[in-house]
């Protein structure tokens, strides 16, 4: 089963699909990012304890970037964080206010129902009855936490909860034939949902029907990604696999994220923003590199140093096994509580943040650390830079689309 804005838990501890290369982020949007990353995780300790920053998550921050993105500069609220060992103890300004606090309700729900997803497939030691106990546990609290954050923004979480389960039922009745967009539905639901409500928390209701559709082809894109990266491990394992269930072809499935990543473009430029340069950078350009990463088409000239997306993705230049490179051996796998205990050692250590390598806590794949100062090279030569139609290039540093 797979969830939008957080990831299978065989991925590293920031889960997402939206994965920059922090050295391409440029102008200060690389400030503004890890701001909103920070935000959202310091918000899941503010409301609902150290425990529930697990769930901090690439794809859960746009929530929080695309509610500043409509929000006037004046009431755009920051502070400044003390130190961390995940920012190698460094202070820095971060994002707060309800963007932050509407994207952790929806990583938390969200999370919750991966628990569940988990529980109910007796993945690894929730196999055990007692762990799959406890797990239950956690998920009812972070179930009715993400429902109190939720009701105090007048966002209701049941939409994102109906999805769930949903979409469980769904995948028990898809088999060959069935349309790939019947599976990505309830994703596509629970994540226009959340971008829509961006809207209303910033007082811009003429946005919600562009970012609901953004948010729809978003969620699509999440589950498609998932599912063409997972393809290989969940056939070697018996794990359902949207793609092979429903007998989707890969190129199929390519298609469908080019036009979601086309469809984002478009919807973003029928919404007002007051500063979208982050919004535009991480939904035009970055989602594009998602894309090309998943199907091994293109990648940064980082990636060799841990990968394009920094902490959250590997590889070897982009080149699918067999073009005179050796696949990387498989990673071995740890089960969601494992995983959470060695995400803490990795916390304890500053690991995550100061190593030059360390091995992802669910997955065992090698990552970089986030704070790694290596050089970048030219990450943009070669790449996708400029957006195929798009005419808000404006916000982009690295191209010249004439707009």
């Amino acid at each position: 089963m797979r969830h939008a804005l957080v990831n299978d838990s065989r991925g590293t501890v920031v889960f997402g699909i939206v994965r920059p290369c922090t050295h391409r982020l440029t102008d200060g949007l690389k400030t503004d990012w890890t701001a909103h990353l920070c935000g959202l995780c310091l918000a899941l300790r503010a409301d609902h304890g150290q425990f529930s920053r697990v769930v901090t998550n690439y794809d859960g921050l746009i929530v929080s970037v695309l509610t500043e993105a409509q929000t006037e500069p004046a009431a755009r609220q920051r502070r400044t964080a003390g130190p961390c060992p995940l920012r190698g103890m460094r202070t820095a300004p971060i994002a707060r206010g309800e963007g932050a606090r509407l994207a952790a309700a929806v990583s938390l729900v969200l999370a919750s129902a991966k628990i569940r997803d988990h529980v109910a497939d007796g993945d690894g030691l929730l196999r055990r009855r007692p762990l799959a106990a406890a797990a239950r546990r956690v998920a009812l609290g972070w179930d009715k936490a993400g429902a109190r954050t939720g009701a105090e923004l007048g966002f209701d979480t049941a939409v994102l909860v109906d999805a769930v389960e949903r979409q469980q039922g769904i995948e028990a009745l898809a088999g060959p034939g069935t349309p790939l967009l019947t599976v990505t539905e309830p994703t596509e639901t629970a994540t226009a949902a959340a971008f829509a409500y961006t809207a209303v928390l910033a007082g811009r209701p003429g946005n919600s029907a562009p970012l609901a559709e953004a948010g729809r082809l978003f969620g699509r894109l999440a589950h498609l990604l998932d599912a063409v990266e997972d393809q290989s491990a969940d056939a070697a394992s018996g794990a359902w696999n949207p793609l092979t269930a429903t007998g989707t072809s890969r190129a199929e499935a390519r298609r469908l994220a080019d036009d979601a990543v086309r469809g984002i473009r478009l919807a973003l430029r029928d919404a007002e923003f007051t500063d979208g340069r982050l919004a535009h950078v991480l939904l035009a350009h970055e989602l594009r590199a998602s894309v090309d990463r998943a199907f091994g088409t293109t990648a940064c000239a980082h990636e060799g140093h841990g990968g394009y997306g920094g902490p959250g993705s590997q590889g070897s230049g982009g080149l699918p096994p067999g073009f005179g490179q050796r696949p990387p051996p498989k990673p071995g796998k740890r089960g969601f509580l494992a995983g959470c205990a060695v995400f803490v050692g990795l916390c304890c250590t500053c690991k995550l943040c100061c190593a030059d390598e360390y091995e992802g806590p669910w997955s065992g794949k090698k990552r970089e650390g986030c704070c790694n100062s290596s050089d970048c090279g030219d990450c943009c030569d070669g790449c996708d830079c400029c957006c195929d139609g798009c005419d808000s290039c404006d916000a982009c540093s690295c191209c010249d689309c004439g707009a």
